[in-house]
This record gives structure tokens, sequence and C-alpha cells, in this order.
């Protein structure tokens, strides 16, 4: 358990007082003088702040800051690491510095900024994120990790006095998009600013200090893996709640074996059908139905509840990795008249909420569904996902908080950093959609989806609720809750603006130096010493094999050299001919017709044989409707014996040609038994008694190749070919080539995983120097630009703003060109074509697309990848018909009916149209230009209504 530190001073009567009364006066004077230098410390200070003691790694942590070290600290969601961060706040207030706290995402930063102004008032509180900005000037601001980025790179003045950064969710680097960021800041903050991280429970968090320690010096690495309200697991089925675990001491804990027969029993019971019925059995019907045939069956949403309630598990979020699912819980729920509170409960929420959406247009309400959510917030249900306005969001989070509602289904994002704990967590299902594919969660993303569950300081214990799944594997969810690898892995990348940035403040070489200091390099280069000492084993295995193989006679290194490329030579020149063999005979297979009368030369199936279908490969049918195959010709034979078979190119490895042709019957049956004995006796009367001339094999084209006489002859010539041993020498030789070619492979391996990073930059700078972005060390007025451009799609949007694209586009219009560098649809490839405005919107998106295939042909020629998370992506134009109507003042309503969009996702394209929008109008462009006036309408015009409104501020 942690330990609770009490206030410093030592009141008389208390045990530690009467423990002071026992020692000497000399140990009484010291552990006085050990208690006032603890008073006169910042953390006590701090710790007055609380009403309750910290725990050991917080108290840890804190000492270590005010020594003036970086620290890390990584603990389970809930353990109280901000603290660590508040902590840093005080630091810079008492030293009259400044103190930046980021965060990954906005609503973390809008919490956090309204945690900090209730405990420092709001004067000495900022905000900075992408749509919001609140007294940026104060001692303390609060901030996405994308915000300092930028003020990194443009040398903001808001940087002078700032002593300490708070990184929190710092394990937000593994994110492969936006990942990239938090390293950026890490390696470019100056040196004389103490960096605070805070992560969640990672396997590898003293690789990560290792790290800090390199790029910023000293660093305490602080790991805590206790949580503070312990954890208890279950698994519901049917009726009946069963725990994952049996009781017990010791870390190892066994799986309930009740469950593990559960498990057994189910599987061995068949699978019920209904044939009759089918599909179109209403589901009522399949639930009753199965309900009535098993012992178990996975609970329905409202049962869920009903249960937790009954059992006092409640509050509870329920993880549906979907969306839809979240909302169509909510539904269950109401249609099942679950209520969850009283009726004072109710008119508090219904005033809380009211209060909250004042702001929101009246007209907007219904469109945004605003009743039906009301209705669910009042009996104490909500959904929670990214599809929902962002007010709706902060009203579910500020109401669950405060106890008043109750049930929550939310997709995992909640998960990420909100302060959101529950009483209860339930998983629905061990499997979500990754993007590409239904695949199980990780032990990390279980961790981190469960570790939402025991408040402190409300809760003794959180209990974790997976529900019974048909197939489930107990041993693999015990797995999944027992296991903490969670591994951080960088998804560091260098882009387009990173280079041009760091060129203009470093130059080339000193950037490159700097890359190199990535934690992406660091995990690669460490990587590379267990290979390294592979390699450094198999030289030492070489010198060995080397002194084994030596000859009196003269150098048998260079002999077996000659051997070996002999031997190499025969091989190609055999590879050669057999490859030309094949091609031989597939020219010949591919010259047959139905009626051929062939000889299968080789196989189960040698002999005479009718061809019925030549089974050409697609596109080649010649007339015929025979099968088609990729892989070569596969004719379809009936053999002397009766047998009709599909042969393949193994069955002909020399040429084939027809001896003779027969009439196939037009009622010829291959499935009837009769209709293969009469052709096959007439096959045979046909062409019995024909000789077929044995294939005679061709000269080898060793025999007459140059090269091979001449290493023969030199092998003749050397003094080591008449050495008696010559042999036993061999033996070791090819066993030192053997090692010696694998060792080759490690170094490969060793120079692939080496300075990857700088030649990837290598390979943008040389990009960027032909699109005269740079010359040398200088960044052009080209560079400059696209120095201020901050996206996925940064060298497009400089293109197009130095081809001149959106020229003479109206705001609206060019609302609908920006949108395409920013949005990405969440359907597939094969979904139909979006909508686009028409006139100059649509060429202008027209060419804007073909930039991109201009940039697309040039990454490749620089071998820049998108799939190393460098290079352009396509341009989506799915979000340009919406951005164009809302610019133009259409409303919400017909919008959203539009567009099909859920108004959480288009409130969210529309602010990150708007950031790019302000970007471009900031960035360089020529005089005279229309795009910065047009880009500033162009954000008036989105920012109103629902898209202006903000909870902050």
């Amino acid at each position: 358990m942690p330990i609770k530190i009490g206030p410093l001073s030592v009141a008389p009567g208390t045990l530690e007082s009467t423990m002071t009364e026992d020692l000497s006066p000399a140990e009484r004077y010291a552990a006085a003088r050990k208690r006032a230098a603890e008073q006169a410390t910042a953390l006590a200070s701090f710790r007055e702040m609380y009403d309750f003691g910290l725990d050991p790694f917080q108290i840890e942590a804190c000492r270590a800051l005010e020594s003036g070290k970086g620290v890390l600290v990584a603990a389970p969601t809930g353990s109280g690491k901000t603290i660590v961060g508040e902590f840093a706040v005080h630091l810079a207030l008492e030293q009259g510095r400044k103190c930046f706290y980021t965060t990954p995402i906005k609503a973390l930063s809008n919490q956090k900024y309204a945690d900090l102004c209730r405990r420092y008032g709001s004067g000495k509180v900022g905000l900075l994120t992408g749509d919001n900005s609140v007294n940026s000037d104060a001692p303390v601001v609060v901030m996405t990790t994308e915000v300092l980025r930028n003020m990194l790179y443009a040398g903001s003045q808001t940087l002078t006095g700032l002593g300490y950064v708070v990184m929190d969710e710092v394990h937000y680097l593994s994110d492969r998009f936006r990942g990239a960021v938090w390293e950026e800041v890490i390696i470019h903050l100056p040196e004389s600013v103490t960096l605070v991280s805070l992560s969640a429970t990672v396997s590898n968090a003293e690789e990560f200090g290792d790290w800090l320690d390199t790029v910023r010096g000293d660093t305490e690495v602080i790991v805590s893996e206790h949580r503070p309200v312990p954890l208890f697991q279950h698994v519901l089925a049917g009726r009946r709640m069963y725990d994952l675990f049996e009781e017990g001491e010791g870390q190892k804990k066994a799986v309930n074996p009740d469950l593990t027969r559960l498990a057994r029993t189910e599987a061995a019971r068949p699978l019920y059908r209904d044939r009759k019925r089918g599909r179109a059995m209403r589901e009522a019907d399949r639930e009753r139905d199965r309900r009535s045939r098993s012992r178990v069956w996975t609970p329905g949403r409202p049962e869920v509840i009903e249960r937790l309630d009954a059992a006092g598990l409640l509050p509870a979020i329920t993880f549906i990795f979907s969306r839809a699912g979240c909302e169509s819980a909510v539904q269950q729920c109401l249609y099942a008249g679950l209520r969850l509170n009283d009726e004072d409960a109710r008119e508090e929420v219904r005033a809380l909420v009211e209060e909250r959406t004042a702001s929101i247009p009246r007209e907007d309400l219904h469109v945004l569904g605003y009743y039906e959510w009301l209705e669910g917030l009042e009996r104490g249900i909500a959904a929670h996902h990214a599809g929902m306005l962002p007010t709706f969001k902060e009203v579910v989070e500020e109401l669950f908080v405060r106890g008043l509602v109750k049930a929550v289904f939310a997709t995992e994002t909640l998960a990420l950093g909100i302060n959101m704990p529950a009483r209860s967590v339930v998983l629905e299902k061990l499997v979500k959609w990754n993007g590409e594919q239904h695949a199980d969660i990780t032990p990390g993303e279980y961790t981190q989806l469960t570790g939402r569950a025991g408040r402190r300081g409300i809760d003794v214990e959180g209990h974790a609720v997976v529900l019974w799944q048909r197939g489930m594997s107990p041993e693999h969810l015990a797995g999944l809750a027992g296991t903490r690898t969670y591994p951080l892995r960088s998804s560091f990348r260098p882009s387009y603006n990173m280079a041009v940035n760091l060129v203009e403040q470093f130059g080339r070489h000193r950037s490159r130096e700097l890359l190199e200091t990535s934690f992406a390099q660091f995990q690669a280069d460490k990587s590379v010493v267990g290979i390294s000492r592979q390699v450094q084993r198999n030289e030492e295995g070489l010198d060995g094999y080397k002194a084994s193989m030596t000859c009196h006679l003269g150098d048998f290194e260079e002999y077996a050299r000659l051997r070996r490329e002999l031997k190499d030579r025969e091989t190609e020149l055999a590879r050669q001919g057999a490859a030309q063999r094949r091609a031989e005979a597939a020219v010949a297979l591919e010259k047959l017709r139905p009626g051929d009368v062939i000889h299968v030369p080789t196989g189960k199936y040698a002999g005479l044989a009718l061809v019925l279908d030549p089974g050409l490969p697609a596109g080649r049918t010649n007339g015929h409707r025979g099968m088609e195959y990729h892989d070569g010709p596969r004719p379809l034979v009936l053999t002397a014996e009766r047998q009709v078979k599909r042969l393949a190119s193994v069955d002909f490895p020399v040429p084939v040609e027809a001896l003779e042709r027969m009439r196939i019957p037009k009622s010829f049956n291959a499935r009837s038994p009769q209709s293969r004995r009469d052709l096959a006796s007439a096959l045979r009367t046909k062409a019995g008694h024909i000789s077929v001339e044995r294939h005679r094999k061709q000269r080898s084209q060793a025999a007459d190749d140059r090269e091979i006489a001449r290493l023969r002859t030199a092998l003749r010539a050397h003094p080591c070919h008449g050495c008696n041993d010559r042999e036993d020498h061999a033996r070791w030789a090819e066993r030192y080539y053997r090692l010696l070619r694998d060792t080759s492979q490690l170094e490969r391996r060793i120079e692939g995983r080496t300075n990857t990073i700088a030649r990837t930059f290598d390979r943008i700078v040389a990009l960027l120097t032909e699109l005269d972005y740079l010359r040398g060390n200088e960044v052009t007025e080209h560079g400059r630009r696209l120095a201020r451009l901050y996206g996925e799609l940064d060298l497009l949007a400089s293109e197009c703003l130095r081809d001149g694209v959106w020229e003479g586009l109206g705001p609206a219009e060019l609302a609908a060109c920006v949108s395409a560098l920013v949005y990405e649809s969440r359907s597939g490839d094969d979904a139909m074509a979006p909508k686009v405005p028409s006139g100059r919107a649509k060429a202008a998106l027209g060419e804007m697309v073909r930039i991109w295939g201009r940039l697309d042909a040039l990454e490749e020629e620089f071998r820049i990848s998108q799939t190393e998370g460098v290079g352009q992506r396509e341009p989506d134009l799915g979000f340009a018909w919406a951005a164009h109507m809302w610019a133009s003042g259409k409303g919400l309503d017909e919008v959203l009916r539009e567009v099909e969009m859920p108004a959480g996702d288009f409130v969210r394209w529309c602010k990150q149209v708007i950031d790019v929008l302000g970007q471009i109008q900031a960035a360089a462009v020529p005089e005279g230009s229309t795009v910065p006036r047009n880009a500033r309408k162009a954000v008036e015009g989105l920012l109103r209504g629902v898209v202006a409104y903000s909870s902050v501020g």
C-alpha cells in the first residue's frame, strides 16, 4: 500500500513525538534540523495545498524536480501522476518563471485549464489550442503539443522565461499520425527548460528514460506499478458473474476453474441454426431461442446495466468499438424503460444541460439530436464518441463526474486521457476494427480501457467486466488482464515542413545530427546491438574456419573461391536451362485444341490422353469457353485409362505436340462412366499404335560456356588442386563461405537500421532542392512559405500557393479546396465519388489532384514512401461540398442532411479547415494575391453557429 505522508510538524503525545523522546539529544537535534529543512522546501508548501497525503512515487518525482532534474513518471491510469505536473506549475510560479502544460487533445487541454484556473486563478493561467486563445501571456499556459511545436519552429517570444514543460500522456509519441510532434518538442526545447514527462505504465520506461537522459540531460525515471484502487476482473455470462481469477495470494493467479469448465462445456455444445426461418427469424425470437437451448448467453445492454445497478457497480463505462453501437445502446436502454436517476437528479441534469447549451442556436438543436440526447441524460444514460458535438461530450463528462450520468457507452477514444473514472468498466468484445481488419485488442489496450475502473478516494475497489461471447477463451482473457507489456515505440519520421524549419535554424549538417538524436533512431540503434554481437561471434568463427582450411601448398581461400564461382556458374546455367524448357513447354501447351491426342511425358497420368479443354490462362481462351488460369495452361484431358483429369505445367517438363486429332462427341459427359469408357476406347483404337519418340536431352549449356572452361582450367592449374587433404580443406571452406554469407546478411540489416532517419531526411532535402525550396543551406522564399504550413499535405498546399491554383476563388470555394488538405474519409476506397462544388472550385480541386500526382511521381523517384509515414497522401474531396455549403451560409440542418455526417465530425473537420486557412493566410504569398483576404473571409464564414461555440473562454 502507498505510504500516506501527513503534516511535517510533530504534535506532542503522538507516536512520532514519543519516538523522538527516546532519541539522544544529538539525534533529536539532527531530526529537528531535517524537519526544518523539509519545511523550507517548495514541496512542503505544495503539499499543504492538498487535503490528502502524497504517494511515495509522487514525493520521489517532486523531490527530483526540485533538485533540478527532469523526470519521467510512468504510472497506471488514475494513480495521480498529474500531481507531479502540477508541482512543476507550482515551482515555476515560485521561481517567477513560465510553465507550459501540454496535452495530446483539446478536450484534455480544456479540462486541465479549468483545473488550474480553480487552483491558481484565471489571471495566472492561459489556454492555447488550435481554435482557442485565452490569456496566452500568462505564466502558466495549457496547450496542445502541436501548438508548442509550432512556437519552437517560429521562435515565438512567448518562449522567453520558460522554465518547465509538462508533457502529459507522453506515450502518445507512439501514435503513427501525430507521435512525431512529441519528439520534435523534446529535441528542440532549449536546454534551460526542465522537462516533466507523464506516461501510462509502459514496459520500456527505462529505455525511454535513457533516451531523455541523452537528449535532455539528467532525467530521473520513476515507475509505479501500484494501482491506488485494486481492480477485480469478471466475466458476465447469462445470469451469473464469474470472477476471472481464483482467490489467492501471489503474483501468478490461476484462472477460475468454473469459468474454464463453462468454456469447455459451451464449446462442446452444437451451434443450433434454424434452417426453416434463417435470417427472417426476428432478433427477439433468436435471442429467446438461444437462451432456451443454452445455459449461458451474452446479456443484452439494458440487462447488463440493470445487473450492475443491482450489484452496486454503477457508474459504469461500457466500451463499444463503434459509434453507431454507442448510440444504439442508449436507444436500447431507453426502449427498455431504464431509469437510473430520481426526480431531483433529473431536474439537476436539465438545469446544467440548458446552461451549458445556451449558446447553441435554438434552430440547430433538433438536427443535433438534442432532445433525444437530453432524455437519455435525464435518465442517467449517455453515449460518448468522436461523432458527437464537442459541447455534448463535455456535458456528458461533467455529469458523469458529478454522478448524474451513471451509464456511459463509449468508443475507446474516451480511454485516452480524459479524467472520467468509473466504478466499473464493461467490455462487450475483445475484438475491434483497427482501420484495416478486425483484430484482437492488445494487452496494452486492455490495460488502458480497464484502467478507468476505480475512483480514487471514492471506491474501495474497481471492477472490469467482460461480456461472455461464444468461443471465448478464459486463458486468453487472463493473459490480457495479467500482461503489463505496453512498449513505447517511436513513430518519428521527418516531414517537408520539419526539413525546411530545421535547415533554416541549424543548416543541413546540424539538422541531420539533430534527427539522429530522435527516439526512433535511439531504438533502431539499440536493436542493432544484438545483431552486432552476433556479427562479432560470426567473425570469430570465420577466423577459426580460415585456420582450418589452410593448405601448405598455396592459398586455399583463393582455390575455394574458384570452386564456389564454378558451382554458382553451373547452377545459374542449369536454372536458365530449366526456365527455357518450361517456357517452351508452356508455348507448346498453348497450341493445343480440344480433340488433340497427346502423350503426357511424365507423372501419375503419363501416356496417351485426349485434350477436352486446353485450360488456357486468363484472357487467352482462343475462342473456347474453358476455365481460365493465371499460372499457365492447365489442359483437361481424358486418359487411355478412362480418367478425366486437369493437368498442370509440372506434368510437361518438355514440349508436347498433337500426335493425332479426334472428334469429341457433343453428347460426351465427363461425369458419365459409360461416356468416358467409350471415348477412351476410341482413343486407344485411334492412337494406340503410334510410337512416341523419346524426347532427346539437349546438350548442356555448361559444355560450351567459356566462363566455366576458364574456371576449370584455373582450378586444375592452382597449387592446392594437388593437395592430398584437398576435400577436407574444402569442407572447412564451405562452412567458411556459408558463415560469411550469413554475416553479410546481418551487416546489411545493421546498415538498414543505422542512420535510417538521417537517410530519409537526405532524400526529403534532395526533393526539396529539386523543387527550389532549398539551395544548400539556404531556404528560398518558397521554403519559408512551406515552413509556415503544418499538416499532412504541407508540400501540396505550398505548391498550390506557388502555382496560384487558389487565386480568384471566393471564400466558400477556397474553404472547399482547403478541406481536401485535411479531410480523410472513414469509408473505403470503393465508396462513391464525392459531390463537389461546380465552377472554379471544381477546376481548382482537379488541379490540386494533378499537382499531387506530379508530387507522387517525384516522391517515387526520390524513394520517399508513404508506407514509412513520409510523403503526401492523395487529397480527399469528401468534405469539399460540406465546407462550401457551410462557408456559403447554409443552415446546419441542410448541410448535415446533404452530407450525411455526424455533427461532431462536421465540427471537427470545420475547425481543422479553419486552422489550415489561418496558416495559408499567414504564409508568405506574392503581393497582390487574393488568397490571404479570402482565407480570412472563409474563416469568418466557417466560424459560426455550432462551430464557433466553445465552452472555454
